[in-house]
């Protein structure tokens, strides 16, 4: 069953870099990133870890916190950080989980079906799909997600963007147009009329009868 925007994140207990992780206690209330690779000592996931690793401090200043998924062994994570650290300049100081039995990766749907998937031998190319991102919310909830092909380096700019957009939305009615940045003019909500949106956003910057702008909320 695939997971939906708005579904609970799946619970797991697994082991990581960090320890054990019990997922729904290690949210804490606050905003999460989980973000999966289909190895250890892969190229492109060696540039995502030390993206990951580079923008600690904005992980921080938006309350959220980011941990790793790979379907390698904990004893494998910890020779590789020092691959990562080395190439992106910045201590990896996030979880990366144990997924060797695969159980964070079909609970949160990043597999094809288990017969493609060998016990013994396993490649990259046997776990591809495992190149996902969620978004979780402080409710538990995936606010977020986004799937990426082996080929493809993900932006972490967009991923940092993205999580901007859903914090400033979150509970708000207001949505953001596309490539917005913070700080630049949101849509109001069609829930409210005009004198409501006025009286709650200030000015409005109405460009469409359904497509009404106005200043970022504080």
């Amino acid at each position: 069953m695939s997971i939906r925007i708005n579904d609970i994140a799946p619970d797991f207990t697994a082991e990581s870099t960090a320890g054990t992780i019990h997922f729904h206690d290690w949210l804490a209330g606050g905003y999460a990133i989980i973000f999966s690779h289909p190895r250890d000592f892969t190229p492109v996931c060696t540039t995502e870890f030390g993206a990951v690793a580079q923008l600690a401090p904005e992980w921080a200043k938006r309350n959220t916190k980011v941990i790793g998924v790979s379907v390698d062994s904990v004893a494998d994570h910890g020779k590789w950080k020092r691959d990562i650290e080395a190439f992106g300049g910045a201590p990896a100081d996030f979880p990366i989980i144990d997924d060797t039995s695969l159980t964070v990766a079909k609970a949160f749907d990043m597999l094809p079906a288990d017969y493609y998937l060998p016990t013994e031998g396993r490649t990259p190319a046997n776990t591809a799909t495992v190149r996902t991102v969620y978004i979780i919310g402080p409710d538990k909830k995936v606010r977020l997600s986004m799937t990426y092909p082996m080929s493809v380096g993900r932006n972490f700019a967009e991923i940092l963007r993205a999580l901007d957009a859903v914090q400033a939305t979150d509970g708000v009615p207001i949505a953001t147009p596309a490539n917005w940045q913070p700080g630049q003019d949101v849509i109001v909500a069609l829930s409210l009329n005009n004198e409501q949106a006025t009286e709650k956003f200030g000015a409005l910057d109405i460009k469409l009868p359904y497509l009404r702008f106005a200043k970022q909320p504080k």
